[in-house]
């Protein structure tokens, strides 16, 4: 079976809000309670001065359009690398993005590598790395 895919293709991304609540709830969601991305009294003698989001929250984002644009098959089969890059902070909204950069026959099913990321209002990315992901 053939894919539609082709390398060049940009994946549809998004833009979203990361407000202190969708932090709060990624904390209860993910149990990580680090003072960091909750208590600002505490972040404020941090490096970054003030709280700063979950980078694994960013990724969720990340992984959120990468589960959109591929719902077949992202979930049997689809690995990701990333680097965090740059802190997010609580009212920044933020941008995911990808691109196919490669589709290549690995054991008789087509893999797409993609590139992807997410960036900041500044265009700094946040998250920056690379996706394969079966294609059928």
């Amino acid at each position: 079976m053939a894919s539609s895919r082709q390398a060049g293709d940009a994946l549809k991304g998004f833009t979203r809000l990361v407000n202190q609540k969708r932090v709060n709830d990624y904390a209860d969601a993910s149990g990580d309670y680090n003072p960091i991305h909750l208590n600002e009294s505490y972040a404020a003698d941090t490096p970054f001065g003030t709280r700063i989001a979950h980078g694994m929250l960013s990724l969720a984002l990340v992984s959120e359009m990468l589960m959109t644009e591929f719902p077949d098959t992202w979930h049997d089969g689809g690995s990701i690398k990333v680097r965090f890059t740059a802190p997010v902070f609580p009212g920044e909204t933020v941008e995911t993005y990808g691109k196919i950069v490669s589709i290549d026959n690995s054991s008789g099913r087509l893999i797409a590598t993609c590139q992807i990321g997410c960036k900041k209002p500044d265009g700094t990315d946040a998250v920056v790395g690379r996706a394969t992901v079966p294609l059928e």
